[in-house]
């Protein structure tokens, strides 16, 4: 089956489960209003001192108990059926091509600065990033981010190709890490956690766990003594002695348990997640060298977080008022704080490891699921020797199929700028950000849009959004004269650059000296690239060695005062403009 064909299959069982899961869930709503009614009857008839005995109460009373309990475990069950029958009808809407559902748009991550990621859309609505991302912790959303804003390596790279082969046939594992848990995202920050295990111990020192178990026993002791005997001074004066303690530590308490305070449902959904990713059994080597990372102690690092959610709830627990009166008798506050002090001291320096695992376990599963929507979508072959990036059937991963034109481009061999020419709307600064898209995603290990896309490892620099800035007192010439400085920075990686309308914020003389000095000096630095222009001046005398830039174009037909446009890229420079037409069939005087 195809994956519209596996989505509605699966659709299909979540929404007859989801509806069996309504009825019980009614019928149980039913029966719990009826065994209280028998408890408040059977109550009353006590009362009135008539048949039964009220021993009989335990009857419609425990019922009702295991009732609410398996009320409670059927409304889990019925809410993950929502989540999956949700999560399959947006798989379905994105292979329609429709926009339902929005993802996260990693708004966090966009710097306009950034050498490629604002020119590309690589965050925002409507993003790349929007589409790939199905992570629901900041984990996961910072490294498919930084994947996406640094190349790899390519021993790095063909190891994320080989996990997302295996991932993107796993359904049931990428369904359970989508819908697991009660909140939909996790809200603590991954500095935070790390930040509570690497500060130092705030309540070392056997001493006071012992003085404060043996303070809250002593309490209970003289609490019984003051109520069997009458005498209440010994319990009072260890009310003033836990006090002082008490006292004394309030602020390394607070220090203790402010990194993981309020996050016991983050918890629990992380432990969740954890153990998920603990039961699937891996065949490809790095991702079996991922789960193996996940203990601490012989315990799974799920057993452990869950330990820990346990000890927050505890510690979130002293602000309930029905404990209240507990609270200084036990040293409860304080007995806590040193439950999460011997966690920490034990399993502290594993955490960080364990989140860096659970977010690259969900950035693979995002580029997993990508993978598995588009099977049409290979993987990019890696080539040797000098940059060189040879598409065909090459087209905008974020243009649905059924909208998409695919392009042939080839940057290999002398050529090593393609220069395209062509009127507005025609297809020119999609075709960059096709070609910018697509490295991005090869150098991240993902697939690629294109029937087969091979180049040499390469470092994506653009000029194609950069605006004139009010707030930072640059023109729109200075900040791309500033950009196209970035782009001769070292780097590891050749240059590929996509530049588009090429120096347009000046005067056409300066505009032509300045893009061919440009383009020599990229060339001479080894870069490749495509450049996009309306000024067929730039299309001749770049000065360059025979063959190093080839003219391509895009073609637009003007019918009826309409233009249009195919969007398929012609060798040559573009012959006809239809500028001057279209602003008189607009009304324009010229």
């Amino acid at each position: 089956m195809d994956p519209s064909e596996r989505y509605s299959e699966r659709l299909g069982k979540r929404e007859k489960l989801s509806a069996g899961f309504d009825r019980l869930h009614e019928r149980i709503g039913t029966a719990r209003l009826v065994f209280a009614a028998a408890f408040l009857l059977l109550a009353w008839l006590c009362a009135m001192r008539r048949t039964p005995s009220p021993p009989w109460l335990l009857v419609p009373g425990g019922l009702f108990l295991a009732v609410v309990l398996y009320h409670q475990r059927i409304r889990t069950l019925r809410g993950l059926a929502q989540r999956a029958v949700t999560f399959y009808r947006a798989g379905l809407e994105r292979l329609q091509g429709q926009r339902g559902n929005p993802g996260l748009p990693g708004d966090q991550f966009d710097n306009e600065h950034h050498l490629y990621g604002a020119d590309l859309d690589l965050f925002g609505k409507q993003s790349l990033y929007e589409r790939l991302c199905t992570a629901r912790t900041p984990m996961g959303e910072n490294i498919l981010a930084q994947w996406l804003l640094a190349p790899a390596d390519l021993e790095t790279i063909r190891e994320r190709q080989t996990c997302v082969a295996e991932l993107r046939g796993r359904m049931d594992l990428r369904e359970d890490l989508a819908i697991l848990g009660e909140p939909p995202h996790i809200v603590l920050q991954p500095d935070t956690i790390t930040k509570w295990v690497d500060a130092p111990n705030e309540l070392s020192g056997r001493w006071l766990r012992v003085t404060v178990l043996s303070l809250a026993a002593l309490a209970g002791a003289t609490a019984v003594v003051w109520a069997v005997w009458g005498a209440a001074f010994p319990f009072l004066a260890v009310l003033v002695i836990e006090a002082g303690l008490n006292y004394a530590l309030r602020n390394r308490v607070q220090r203790c348990v402010s990194g993981v305070e309020h996050a016991y449902e983050d918890l629990k959904l992380l432990s969740a997640l954890l153990r998920r990713i603990e039961a699937e059994s891996f065949d490809a080597p790095p991702l079996r060298a991922l789960k193996y990372k996940l203990s601490s102690h012989s315990q799974t690092a799920s057993i452990m977080l869950s330990k820990l959610a346990t000890i927050v709830n505890f510690v979130e627990a002293r602000r309930n008022p029905f404990l209240a009166p507990l609270m200084l008798p036990l040293m409860y506050t304080v007995q806590s704080a040193l439950a999460a002090e011997r966690w920490r001291a034990l399993h502290g320096r594993v955490v960080a490891s364990w989140l860096s695992v659970l977010g690259e376990i969900e950035a693979l599963e995002s580029m997993a699921g990508f993978s598995f929507e588009r099977p049409e979508d290979p993987f990019p072959e890696f080539l040797d020797g000098p940059a060189a990036f040879k598409a065909t059937g090459l087209g905008h991963p974020l243009i649905s199929a059924a909208t998409r034109v695919r392009n042939n481009v080839d940057i290999s061999g002398e050529t090593r700028v393609l220069l395209v020419s062509g009127s507005n709307m025609s297809g020119k600064s999609t075709l960059l950000r096709s070609v910018g898209m697509n490295t991005v995603l090869a150098m991240a290990g993902a697939p690629v849009c294109a029937t087969r896309l091979q180049l040499t490892p390469l470092q994506v620099g653009a000029s194609i959004r950069v605006n004139d800035s009010l707030y930072e007192g640059s023109s729109r010439f200075y900040a791309e004269i500033t950009r196209l400085r970035q782009l001769f920075e070292p780097s590891s990686l050749p240059l590929l650059f996509l530049l588009d309308e090429l120096l347009q914020g000046t005067n056409s003389t300066d505009r032509r000296i300045g893009a061919q000095g440009v383009v020599r000096a990229l060339i001479e630095r080894g870069a490749i690239g495509l450049i996009s222009t309306h000024d067929l001046a730039l299309t001749e005398g770049t000065e360059l060695h025979p063959g190093a830039l080839k003219n391509v174009h895009f073609q637009d037909e003007l019918e009826g005062g309409k233009l249009t446009f195919d969007f398929k890229l012609r060798d040559g420079v573009v012959t006809k403009s239809n500028g001057i037409e279209l602003m008189r069939a607009i009304g324009l005087d010229v």
